[in-house]
Order: C-alpha cells, then structure tokens, then sequence
C-alpha cells in the first residue's frame, strides 16, 4: 500500500491479517515477543525502571493489565510505560537500520500486549498488532527520517505504536484514524534525548511514547476526536516534523525481516566494532595494560551518535553514557572480553583500566563504510596498537543478529534463557519459550500470566 495521506494509514492497519503473513515472518515476529520480555524480566531492579513503577503505582493503577514480573496490576496506559521501560532500559532490545534513523521497534511491544490483554486478544490477533507496528516503524524510519531535523526517533514510535494498538483493539477505520491523529500531533519528542550529556530519560523516552499512544488509541475509542490532517495539513507533521515523504507498507509485514537482535548490550550501531574487538582480544591474547590505542573507523551514523559526533563520548560516568560512547565499550570489551550488563555496573565504568584505556580510543568516520552502510551492511575496522609497536586489525561488515546474519531461533532462545534467567525458574521459562512459539493457539492472557 503507497501511503500519501493518513487515512490510508488507518486503512492499512485493517488490511493486515495473520492468514496473510507467512510461516517466516510469523517466526521472526515470535522471535521479537520472547526477545523482549526475556530482555525485560532481566531489567527488573534498575533504578531508573523502578521509578517508573513507583510513578505508574501511585498515577496509573489498576486491574485491567499486567506489570511483568511483578505479580501486579495497572492500567493499559500505567503497564504500557512500564513494561516497554522494560525492555529498553538495558540497551539489549532490537532496532531498525535505515540510513538516516535506527529505531527500536521493540518498543511497540509493551504497548501491543497491554492493550490487547485488556481485551483478552487471541495471540494470533497479537501477531497482527505486533506486525503492524514493525511495519509502520520500518517504513517511517527508512522514508522520513527525523533525527538531522532536531526529533528523536520516539516520534516514530507513539505512530507505529497506535497502530499496533488499534489493530488489537479491533478499532474501525475511523477511529483509527483519530487515534493516529491525537498520536502524532501531541507527542513529539527532541532530539536532545541523546545528544551531549546523556541522562537515564534516554532509556525511558519510549516508554512514554508507549504510553501516549495507548492512551491515544483508548480517548479514540471512547469518542474523541483527533486531527484529519496529521501529515498533510498546514504546519502538519511533514512541514514541521519530517518534510516530504512517501512510505509502501506491505500487508504482509515484511520489515521486520530488516530488524537487528542485539548479541551485546551496547548500542546498535557498537555490535560490529565490539564483536571485532572482542574476538582481536581473544585471538592475540592482547592485555589491556599493554595498549597503546584502540582505533576505529567507522559509518557516519556511528561516528555521529556515539563516536563523539554529537557530544564528548570519552567522559563517562554512568550506564546511560556508557551505552552511548565507543570509547568506553571498545575499552570494556577489549579489558573483559564480553559486554553485557556487568560491564555497566557503577564500580566496573569507574574502575581505572577502563577509563584510562577509552581515553585512548579514536572514532573516525571511513565514507566507503558510510557507503556501505546505506547498503546495508555494519562495517568497522578495529586497529589496537601496543606499547611495543606491535598493530592487530580485524575489519567486519556485519555481526551476529544483523539482517545479514539473523540469529536462529534456537540462538534467541538461548538469549532469552541468559536473560530471564536471572528472574524466572526453568520451568517457567520452558513455559514462555512454548507459548509464544505457538501463539496462535493461544491467548494473551495466557502469555501474561506466566509474566507475573
């Protein structure tokens, strides 16, 4: 479907239908469901997540939905930014590569499955939710960009994320319509989220577009009105927001074959560069003591986000820096030979060998990387001198869990077990694993339960 005007938006989100995805693309929208909540179930505890729910408690409570892994309730609105706050916060979820903006469709997730457990949603109708909002997400991202103009990618979200929404709340064309409206007018969200000095709100800011859009979906439902001309319209989205653009959303959901599963927690455009500094560290057995520099040459977007394009990345001091500076996980990689999330722990970002070794890294930017990016690899070259002279190099151009090389579905349920293995017994999770691998012959309801 070619989309000009948002009506046809409303329309598309009708069209789709589980009968008309296929076995693949079913398969990886399961993948995305158990990658998520495994992400989630493990971000239990942090403080920034614990926050939102002591504010989602005492705003938004409730009976109607599940806050997972806490044997709670809330309200559609109240477990939409908690269970999204969820899976973000760690930096582990997935995302989109388009050339100029790399969402996370993930963070429509928390979004859907609220608003479908409040009507008891067949999973197959999750499916259809789910595959709607990874299809807007795709094509917002790849068409109209928004991050060079000054917008944070969360304004993408609080429209894919409606979406989704509509479609498990069974809304017409009409109120759809609406929903998209109150959506994409009200809750546009600034670029400085995520530049200079990075702060916890970076982690969050999608879950409050999850948010937004359920409660925008839920005032559309009850009869309020929203603007008919979102994109078009005078000082609509596309003066002000994107410029022009034009997207081709394909019923049968086919983006998500385009969306990355994280191997390391580390920021999406990092995967490449710490897979190959990782695997230089264990080959030529290299100590950190005895680096003199670690260098990178990278694609423009990486260099801008992360590499200091868009702020000092060598000063860091907590997590939400540290997820967003290829100096601090170039250093951390090559010193512990992983990344995960004890590599964000408060005494690992401070300890000495580390930031002393980041402040020998350098990012550059190659334009044939930036080429290749744009056609769709994730290339990086690693070069880490020694004190003594000695350079070892290891160049890539995708990693694990890249489109190029997706992960199966064997590797994301291994995944989900380190995940939510810190939370949730084996049985438990065996559980999990067989429901949403069958979810069309399940529920919603049987989904959640077994996330309480």
């Amino acid at each position: 479907m070619f989309l000009k005007h948002y009506e046809e938006l409303a329309r598309f989100v009708q069209e789709v239908s589980a009968e008309e995805l296929s076995e693949d693309t079913q398969e990886e929208l399961k993948k995305r469901i158990l990658d998520s909540v495994g992400i989630g179930i493990n971000a239990l505890g942090a403080d920034p997540v614990e926050v939102v729910h002591q504010t989602v408690q005492r705003a938004n409570p409730g009976d109607d939905c599940t806050l997972w892994g806490r044997s709670e309730t809330a309200s559609p609105v109240g477990v939409a930014m908690h269970n999204t706050a969820l899976t973000r916060y760690l930096d582990f979820m997935d995302s989109f590569l388009a050339p100029g903006e790399t969402p996370h469709p993930s963070d429509n997730i928390g979004a859907v499955v609220a608003a479908a457990e409040t009507v008891d949603a067949s999973g197959e109708k999750l499916l259809e939710g789910i595959g709607v909002a990874y299809e807007v997400q795709g094509e917002l991202a790849w068409n109209a960009p928004v991050r060079d103009k000054g917008w944070d990618h969360v304004t993408h979200t609080v429209i894919s994320a409606t979406c989704g929404v509509a479609k498990v709340l069974d809304l017409d064309v009409e109120t759809t319509r609406d929903a998209i409206g109150i959506a994409g007018t009200a809750h546009n969200a600034l670029r400085v989220t995520r530049t200079g000095g990075i702060n916890e709100w970076k982690g969050i800011a999608s879950a409050n577009a999850a948010r937004n859009a359920v409660y925008a979906a839920l005032l559309a439902s009850d009869g309020m009105e929203g603007p008919k001309n979102l994109f078009e319209g005078q000082k609509g989205w596309k003066q002000t927001i994107s410029g022009e653009f034009e997207v081709d959303l394909d019923p049968g959901c086919t983006r998500v074959h385009d969306v990355m599963t994280k191997r390391y927690v580390a920021e999406t455009y990092a995967q490449s560069a710490v897979e190959g500094v990782i695997e230089l560290a264990e080959q030529e057995d290299l100590d950190g003591s005895d680096v003199e520099l670690i260098d990178l040459e990278t694609f423009a977007g990486a260099k801008l986000i992360i590499g200091g394009g868009e702020g000092d990345r060598h000063t860091v001091e907590t997590k939400a820096q540290a997820d967003h500076s290829l100096p601090y996980m170039l250093a951390a990689a090559l010193l512990d030979r992983e990344m995960g999330n004890a590599q964000y722990e408060p005494e690992r970002i401070t300890r000495d060998d580390v930031q002393y070794l980041l402040r020998h890294v350098t990012v550059e930017e190659d334009e044939a990387f930036t080429e290749r990016f744009e056609s769709g690899e994730m290339p990086a070259r690693v070069t880490v001198e020694l004190e003594d002279g000695t350079t070892h190099v290891v160049e890539k151009d995708a990693f694990q869990g890249h489109p190029t090389k997706p992960m199966s579905w064997d590797q994301v349920e291994t995944k989900f077990h380190d995940t939510a293995g810190t939370r949730l017994d084996e049985d438990r999770r065996d559980n999990i694993v067989a429901t949403v691998k069958d979810l069309e012959s399940t529920t919603v309801s049987d989904l959640v339960t077994l996330l309480a």
